[in-house]
């Protein structure tokens, strides 16, 4: 059932609210909604369930610009973390220990048995989190994270906000509470793909790092901060996509280092599509930016519009602290305190020449 929500505003005038709908239901039953904002040439629909954003379009370019299922099931049995919001600490972390004040702490090791990643398999991208706020062009969803969930110390309150504004500004910002010293590193995990075409490696990027973060076997990183001088993490110029295929690796899952510490938002990233004149901008107050090209997909069912999701079918800009922040010295700071508000902002800019 689809249905534009509306409330009376001070004078009798009504403030349009956006349009809402049942979209299936969670493993608990509850009814997971759908809510479509619309604004500065976007158009998004964004799931309770995991604060998903389901599809986004832009205005004169047909195709969707992220990847995600036309259908709920799909995410439960298919998703990679397509368009979610992972946490309470997403990506890895080693082992799943970590210590805060000399208290030890042993985390669900989801990942092959042997590393925490993405706050575990019920995290708060698994949780179907309620909506707090919305209108035409924004909608805010909340969620809380339980004591003892997956292992995490603490109470911790998540807060996400969707605002689509002039010049095609995808607005994110997560705000983090909790009640006892805990870790916690929010990021936005869609994959993009700016073309349509079946691959996104016809893509020119650039990323505004002199450092990235190498990782062991396990996709840990070693503590080494190294440069990109001379290496194919070296993307500080506008460079093809494609050339991720040199190397030793098949593609790039790795933590590009921005500064050690959150900053006002500046522009990290861009990308742009040689085929569709379609750009995308990443400005964040994050130290670090995860650059995934989606290498290891093979997802067994069709995609939105019905297409197919094989490696590099799309990419992840994953504004966020350091992997694995909380057991090296040097890294951005992971700890979350009461008292204290962890806020985590990224814009994701969208224009087409």
């Amino acid at each position: 059932m689809t249905q534009v929500a509306a409330q009376q505003r001070p004078g009798g005038t009504e403030a349009v609210h956006a349009e809402t709908e049942t979209f299936g239901q969670d493993p608990s039953g509850e009814p997971v909604l759908r809510i479509v904002i619309k604004g500065g040439g976007l158009t998004a629909s964004v799931l309770t369930f995991g604060a998903i954003i389901q599809d986004l379009r832009l205005d004169g370019h047909a195709p969707p610009l992220v990847l995600g299922f036309e259908t709920f099931p799909e995410y439960l049995e298919h998703s990679p973390y397509f368009g979610a919001t992972p946490g309470r600490c997403s990506n890895r972390t080693g082992g799943g220990r970590f210590s805060i004040d000399g208290t030890a702490y042993q985390l669900e090791l989801n990942e092959n048995s042997v590393s925490h990643l993405h706050g575990g398999s019920t995290g708060i991208a698994q949780q179907n989190w309620t909506i707090v706020g919305q209108s035409e062009d924004s909608v805010t969803l909340q969620v809380v994270d339980p004591d003892g969930r997956a292992g995490y110390p603490g109470n911790c309150t998540v807060t996400c906000t969707y605002r689509l504004g002039e010049g095609g500004v995808l607005s994110v910002i997560y705000e983090s509470t909790t009640d006892r010293a805990t870790i916690a590193n929010i990021c936005q995990h869609s994959y993009f793909n700016l073309d349509g075409l079946d691959v996104a490696l016809d893509h020119d990027i650039m990323i505004s790092a002199d450092h990235y973060l190498p990782t062991d076997a396990l996709q840990i990183p070693t503590g080494e901060i190294a440069p990109v001088d001379g290496t194919i993490f070296d993307l500080r110029t506008m460079t093809p996509m494609r050339r991720q295929l040199e190397g030793e690796g098949p593609g790039h899952d790795h933590n590009f280092c921005l500064s050690t510490e959150r900053e006002p938002k500046r522009s990290v990233a861009l990308v742009r599509s040689i085929n569709s004149g379609v750009s995308l901008e990443v400005r964040t107050t994050e130290p670090g930016i995860q650059l995934y090209t989606g290498f290891k997909m093979n997802i067994a069912v069709p995609g939105l519009e019905g297409r197919t999701y094989g490696p590099f079918a799309g990419f992840c800009l994953e504004s966020q602290i350091w992997p694995d922040a909380i057991n090296h010295a040097g890294f951005p700071k992971a700890i979350l305190r009461p008292g204290e508000t962890l806020r985590q902002e990224t814009d994701y800019v969208f224009s087409k020449t």
